[in-house]
């Protein structure tokens, strides 16, 4: 199995976006590695504290590291992603795309360090130059910086001073400063990796596609009554949204997709996920041809489209 794509289809593949939300299935891949090394027990337990509580909505006390996993995924929970984010360590979540020579992906950030630095709190990002542009051993240094300024303030406080930030000074250019970055062909990349050539153990894969089948979009997609396996994970911000996913048909095909928006009119982005997946849609019936008539509905959805084996996206 050689990963390379059948055929694709994409725009803007080499561009860089902020991933949202997206990347936390890197996290869960950083989590099924330090599971299947021994470093870590799914019925490991945490807490939330001041330190770890990032904005939304939050675990119970208590809340094991299998739970947590689930949570990350399938409500998109900061808290439980930044628990197990530190847990594994930053740099082991970033080695997920740097093992597979994707230099342009920053995966290394918990979700509170991205808020903290556009509220302009983190000592570490306002008195250096550096950031965007470090690799290696200077961007892990910078991140452990970033992330222990971050650690130092309650949610509620950087909730308040956020919410300035997005009403006085907010500027697109920010996010690529502050986020998770990637492009679409580097994520198409990753996806095709973790679903299909993850390196995990049996139980690990397991844990995986059970959590990951969680995730939204397969409902979305024109496919799904012929979908027999499924993994996606969307996020959105102030006017990001991304989707990405794999899935498998009935027939053995094989299709990863990956939809990044940046700077969209709308700051709330939610809504645009119907033309968000009229493109995936559209992206996906370029690589596998229609849905047959009989089971296609009449909803469509948004673009990208990568089939067998892929490496590439929108």
């Amino acid at each position: 199995m050689t990963l390379a794509p059948i055929k694709a289809v994409g725009t803007n593949p080499d561009s860089l976006f902020p991933l949202a939300s997206t990347y936390k299935q890197a996290v869960l891949w950083a989590v099924l590695r330090e599971f299947d090394a021994g470093r870590l027990s799914p019925n490991e337990r945490f807490d939330v504290t001041r330190e770890n509580q990032s904005l939304g909505d939050y675990p119970f006390d208590g809340t094991n590291i299998k739970d947590l996993s689930i949570r990350m995924i399938a409500n998109s929970d900061n808290t439980a992603t930044d628990m197990l984010h530190r847990r594994v360590g930053l740099q082991r979540v970033q080695d997920v795309a740097g093992g597979l020579g994707l230099c342009r992906t920053r995966l290394i950030l918990p979700t509170r360090d991205w808020w903290v630095g556009q509220a302009g709190l983190s000592y570490t990002l306002s008195n250096t130059t550096r950031w965007a542009t470090a690799t290696g051993a200077d961007r892990e240094r910078l991140a452990t910086l970033i992330d222990a300024d971050a650690r130092a303030y309650r949610a509620d406080f950087v909730q308040t001073k956020l919410d300035h930030y997005f009403e006085t000074r907010y500027q697109p250019a920010d996010d690529l400063q502050f986020h998770n970055l990637s492009t679409p062909y580097a994520l198409g990349t990753l996806l095709a990796h973790e679903f299909l050539r993850p390196g995990l153990s049996p139980r690990a894969v397991q844990w995986q596609r059970e959590v990951m089948a969680r995730g939204y979009g397969k409902s979305a997609l024109n496919w799904g009554p012929q979908i027999t396996s499924f993994g996606g994970k969307g996020g959105n911000g102030w006017g990001i949204l991304t989707y990405s996913g794999y899935f498998q048909t009935a027939d053995g095909r094989q299709v990863v997709y990956a939809f990044m928006q940046h700077g969209a009119d709308q700051t709330y982005t939610m809504p645009n996920t119907h033309r968000a997946f009229t493109w995936i849609n559209a992206g996906i019936e370029a690589v596998l041809g229609p849905v047959p008539r009989d089971i296609k509905p009449k909803a469509g959805g948004l673009v990208l489209g990568q089939i067998e084996l892929p490496g590439t996206t929108p």
